[in-house]
């Protein structure tokens, strides 16, 4: 089916050159012939979310909207030369499917139940584990002190952000997308629909649609409108170990005190130890924008170490490596995306955010944005719940599952 010619926006900017603002660029080009001009300020991605991320992917959500997505975005990140076209350089972005492992104390096994029940029904492949079979399956984890475990069994894992990210640029511009480096500082706008955007230097680009896609820092772009977005820069702590090989072919686990680890890459040559990521939610209260060099090392000291010699006794004796920091764009109001039209403002399009499943979402949001932005119309009706007027409405869409 090929787009409505009345409906083809002219010009299109995007605002943000992470990995939503290169999806919908990809998909407007490839699958619409309109060839958008992408705007980055960070040029080098040395603060991008997308370029930073641990690039996980799952199924278990608590919101329908956010399962069909990443259901969706895994076959497509599965199927990568596929879409992104033979101009993409480099699309292997070694993606590992590996189910995700909730762990639930007695206090929050209804949840798990409740949400298992949820993903089924949507289509996801989970399977729910008492603490027997959780011993049976996984001999490594102390289990004495759960109720239930809830496992994926298929599209879910993890790949790599930076190789997805790069391969994204790439058919970006074989496809024949622009690229600007620069900040835009205002969104222009006149008679009740937007102009363009104005760039620090003072240059300005006309356009008819205006894509906010600018990640943790998108509510900074929308002030120049008087616009206001509950997104905030959010820090969020990734340390990676050394330890014994106890869950090497293991899951991406989320144990009940907040700690996340996973198994990254093969075990050593003599098969002694296992490489692992692991990260959890920073003591003290989430501030907005905590520069990024500053890791939080006694949070790995006081409370991740000790969580993960509980969870896995094994990891006594691991050791520390290395440590990096990104920024999640958290909707501090329901932890859940703004997808969409702004009302009011005729051209004014959001794809922001995300709270920490941004990168993972990114291939069908950009699809399904591209056609909305085409077609006048959303290809998943699902997504209609992420519609960023319900900040104004007072409605939220809050998604529990997150990590």
């Amino acid at each position: 089916m090929k787009p409505h010619p009345n409906r083809l926006p002219s010009r299109v900017v995007i605002v943000g050159a992470g990995v939503m603002g290169l999806s919908t660029a990809v998909f407007l080009a490839r699958e619409h012939g309109v060839l958008a001009t992408v705007v980055e300020r960070d040029g080098r991605y040395t603060r991008a979310s997308s370029a930073l991320s641990a690039s996980s992917i799952r199924v278990q959500f608590s919101q329908p909207v956010n399962i069909r997505l990443s259901r969706e975005s895994f076959r497509l990140l599965a199927a990568l030369p596929d879409w992104l076209g033979p101009g993409a350089a480099g699309s292997a972005i070694d993606l590992v499917e590996r189910g995700y492992l909730y762990l639930a104390t007695g206090g929050g096994e209804a949840v798990l139940q409740s949400n298992a029940a949820l993903q089924a029904t949507e289509g996801a492949s989970v399977q729910l584990l008492d603490p027997a079979a959780l011993t049976q399956r996984f001999p490594a984890l102390r289990t004495d002190d759960l109720a239930l475990g809830s496992l994926g069994l298929s599209g879910e894992g993890w790949f790599d952000a930076w190789g997805l990210l790069q391969a994204l640029r790439s058919a970006a511009r074989a496809a024949g997308v622009v690229f600007v480096d620069a900040e835009v500082t205002q969104v222009l706008e006149k008679g009740g629909r937007v102009t363009g955007v104005r760039l620090r230097d003072g240059a300005e680009h006309s356009a008819d649609t205006v894509v906010v896609a600018a990640g943790a820092w998108s509510a900074g772009v929308l002030e120049s409108l008087g616009i206001a977005i509950p997104i905030r820069p959010r820090k969020r702590d990734v340390f990676v170990f050394d330890a014994a090989p106890a869950l090497a072919g293991g899951p991406l686990v989320i144990d009940p005190s907040g700690l996340w680890f996973r198994p990254e890459g093969s075990p050593s040559a003599d098969g002694r130890s296992q490489r692992y990521l692991c990260g959890g939610p920073p003591r003290g209260e989430d501030l907005d924008e905590p520069p990024l060099e500053a890791i939080d090392h006694g949070l790995f000291e006081e409370v991740l170490w000790p969580a993960l010699a509980h969870r896995v006794p094994a990891f006594e004796a691991l050791r520390l490596r290395n440590a990096w920091a990104g920024y999640y764009e958290m909707n501090t109001e329901d932890h859940n995306a703004l997808v969409g039209p702004w009302p009011g403002l005729e051209g004014l399009f959001l794809c922001c955010g995300f709270s920490g499943h941004g990168i993972q979402q990114s291939p069908a949001v950009g699809r399904h944005l591209a056609n909305r932005l085409t077609r006048g119309e959303w290809l998943e009706p699902a997504l209609a719940v992420l519609d960023p007027g319900r900040t104004l409405r007072g409605e939220r869409v809050l998604e529990r599952n997150v990590i």
